[in-house]
């Protein structure tokens, strides 16, 4: 084995609190009131039901706009099914604001695990990257949490034009580190998008279920 790719979102960091407690947060700065459980749950059926973050065939210079109708899309249907939508004056103004905000570290928190056991990892001689269903947003992401600098490569769905399960990203991230699929470990926190996925694709897998495991655990692998 030469290379660990991780997961994101749910696996290396995760949303302070929950979705509906940061997207209250920014409510705020427009006067608005929410119930942060009823928007964790309106969210999480509107992501359920969204297509794949993937954009095949597409320029990439035309990605980032379709990133953001994507995600406004998201943000529209999880507002009009919690029956918050007419509270804004201007939706489209407060849309602006949450998408730069989830561009930054404030809401988001890196689990306690991640920094040691990535540069364990580094230090035994692997390579490390990402596999994520995420957008461009990744990278300064990773940049104000301190942990790009773990990364030999962040491959993310929507610019590969593939989202996990999908093989094709897999395939996509050993041909950036130019390895074979079995040289290769996923990890991740969802059993169908990254166990099921990684070992459709060949490579071994380790389905992370926090908070029963860590990164530490995935050590024996090695």
């Amino acid at each position: 084995m030469k290379v660990i790719y991780f997961d994101a979102v749910g696996t290396l960091f995760g949303v302070r609190g929950s979705v509906g407690q940061m997207y209250q947060l920014v409510c705020q700065e427009f006067g608005v009131v929410l119930d942060a459980s009823r928007i964790d749950r309106c969210f999480m059926a509107s992501f359920r039901d969204a297509p794949p973050m993937a954009f095949p065939g597409c320029a990439p210079e035309s990605i980032p706009a379709l990133e953001y109708e994507w995600w406004f899309n998201l943000a529209l249907e999880t507002f009009t099914r919690s029956g918050d939508y007419d509270k804004f004056g201007d939706f489209d103004q407060f849309f602006r604001r949450l998408y730069e905000f989830f561009a930054t570290a404030q809401p988001w928190e890196v689990y306690p695990d991640v920094p040691v056991s990535l540069a364990k990892f580094r230090s035994m001689g692997y390579k490390l990257g990402i596999i994520s269903n995420f957008d461009s947003r990744l990278l300064p992401v990773l940049d104000a949490l301190d942990l790009a600098s773990y990364f030999d490569a962040v491959i993310f769905s929507s610019i590969v034009g593939a989202a996990k399960p999908d093989r094709a990203i897999f395939d996509y991230a050993l041909e950036r580190l130019a390895i074979s699929a079995p040289e290769a470990l996923h990890v991740g926190d969802s059993y169908k998008e990254d166990y099921a996925g990684a070992i459709g694709a060949g490579l071994a897998a380790f389905w992370l279920q926090r908070p029963a495991h860590s990164l530490a655990d995935i050590l024996p692998c090695g």
